[in-house]
């Protein structure tokens, strides 16, 4: 069975730092674009990062500089290193998997979802 599992979501004070980890069982994730895509209540899900099978990295506007996607092929996951966390950041994230390693929707399977909340 294909699936995806995030973790590393919790509460934490403005200004501080998260580590969210999505791991993938059934399937290696080398090969397909991961995107973490974020929903916040009452607005609509946004991708926050992705990176492609070659490595290639884009970020939304508003993260950029302070959240870095990487990948651990070892461990079969890819991590999403948030910084600066500001309460707008406040959501539901999610990392979705994408088949042909492009990052270009639509993506094929998702998680579940890990809530982060930053609020002092």
């Amino acid at each position: 069975q294909l699936q995806l599992v995030e973790s590393g979501g919790g509460l934490v004070q403005p200004g501080g730092s998260l580590r969210l980890s999505c791991a993938a069982s059934g399937f290696t994730l080398d090969s397909y674009c991961i995107g973490w895509f974020r929903q916040a209540p009452g607005k609509e899900r946004e991708r926050v990062s992705c990176i492609s099978s070659s490595g290639s990295t884009l970020y939304a506007d508003s993260v950029k500089g302070r959240f870095t996607i990487s990948r651990d092929n070892a461990k079969n996951t890819v991590d999403l290193q948030m910084n600066s966390l500001k309460p707008e950041d406040t959501a539901v994230y999610y990392c979705a998997a994408e088949r042909f390693g492009l990052c270009v929707p639509p993506y094929d399977y998702w998680g579940q979802g890990t809530q982060v909340t930053v609020s002092s």
